[in-house]
């Protein structure tokens, strides 16, 4: 070889070297992860259809599914600059039927919170929405009457009563950026997740009266350490088991908090990060929808830092698999996957909050298993 082609060849060995420690970090977070060989799902291409009219969505704030599998989607009025001029934003809540098709739409933006946040259906099929950004939760018919809030439009619970002071996490009247509400059928009381400003699980009897709370601020020390009730910062979602405990993301903390219904904690079940260190970016632990078998088998969690749907095993809470990857552009992809739904087929629905702004639909691959992200 003479010495020019030797020049090359380390040049280029040497720019392999390079490139190669740049990616190594993913490669050994991605290698130190248990194999996975759980359930398999897929990107529904069909699925949903065309907006009508000129309608364009927002960041979707959450998405929840009744019982007759249409599935429910929150939308935020803020286009990207531009797209203000020739479009329109979306209704709030947008009702959709298992084709994919828009079946109703409805919401006055004046009377909700500017940043919807999650919705959960009860036994009855009424819709709850959390009130982000503002101070109350509101309770809707399927068609979208108004039947009950709680809190005040504009006023949270903070020393002045505005966004932006400190947080009291004390109000049996108001929140401070609620992210979600789940209703126990068993009695119709209400467990609020109390959610950006607020570390809290409040709790509300059916007519509204407050019974109690617990959750405060926690480090990622006392995370890491397991001590329940304390959030690391965002208190983002809870959901009720068909168990009668009260699963709570810890989003920051990258874990889910499980409580019985007086607030005793039980355990917790982490969700370690993938590609990033623990504790950093947006929180693994971002929300929860359980499979919709009686025993719900399966939890899936939308971690915001890796831009993944996990699933776990709800009872041992080891991970079985997850699917989507890091992306908004391409079809499967996940930017922000802020809100989950599961419908009685299996079908998993995410929808994405800030750069993602779309609603996408994963189907299960009969038989099949995964032992990566799809």
């Amino acid at each position: 070889m003479n010495t020019k082609r030797c020049a090359g060849a380390l040049a280029l060995t040497a720019a392999v070297v390079l490139a190669s420690s740049f990616w190594r970090p993913d490669v050994s977070a991605q290698s130190a992860q248990p194999p996975l060989n759980g359930p398999q799902f897929e990107v529904d291409p069909s699925w949903p259809k065309q907006l009508p009219e000129r309608w364009v969505t927002g960041e979707l704030g959450g998405v929840c599914v009744d019982a007759n599998d249409h599935v429910f989607v929150l939308s935020r009025p803020n286009l990207y600059p531009g797209i203000e001029e020739i479009a329109q934003p979306a209704p709030p809540v947008m009702e959709f039927d298992q084709t994919g098709n828009v079946v109703n739409s409805w919401g006055n933006r004046q009377a909700m919170a500017d940043a919807l946040h999650v919705c959960s259906f009860d036994a009855q099929g009424n819709i709850w929405i959390a009130g982000n950004n503002d101070g109350f939760i509101q309770k809707y018919s399927h068609d979208g009457k108004l039947l009950m809030q709680i809190g005040v439009k504009g006023k949270v619970d903070s020393a002045d009563g505005k966004l932006q002071s400190r947080f009291l996490n004390a109000s049996p009247v108001a929140f401070y950026s609620p992210t979600q509400v789940a209703v126990d059928p068993a009695n119709g009381d209400l467990f609020v997740a109390d959610g950006y400003g607020n570390k809290r699980v409040a709790v509300f009897d059916k007519t509204g009266k407050f019974l109690r709370q617990w959750g405060r601020q926690g480090t990622t020390a006392e995370a890491a350490a397991g001590v329940g009730g304390a959030f690391v910062n965002i208190v983002h979602c809870v959901v009720l088991g068909n168990d009668g405990l009260v699963y709570v993301c810890d989003r920051n903390g990258d874990r889910i908090q499980v409580f019985d219904k007086t607030g005793a904690f039980k355990r917790n079940i982490p969700v370690p990060s993938v590609f990033r260190p623990s504790y950093t970016g947006n929180g693994t632990g971002g929300n929860v929808v359980f499979s919709r078998d009686p025993d719900q088998k399966y939890m899936f969690i939308g971690d915001f830092s890796n831009k993944l749907i996990r699933v776990f095993d709800r009872v041992s809470g080891k991970e079985l698999s997850r699917f989507g990857r890091p992306g908004s552009h391409q079809i499967g992809g996940l930017a922000s996957p802020h809100g989950i739904a599961v419908d009685s087929k299996g079908n998993v629905y995410v929808g994405e909050s800030l750069d993602g702004r779309r609603v996408q639909r994963f189907k299960p691959v009969p038989g099949g298993t995964a032992t990566s992200a799809r």
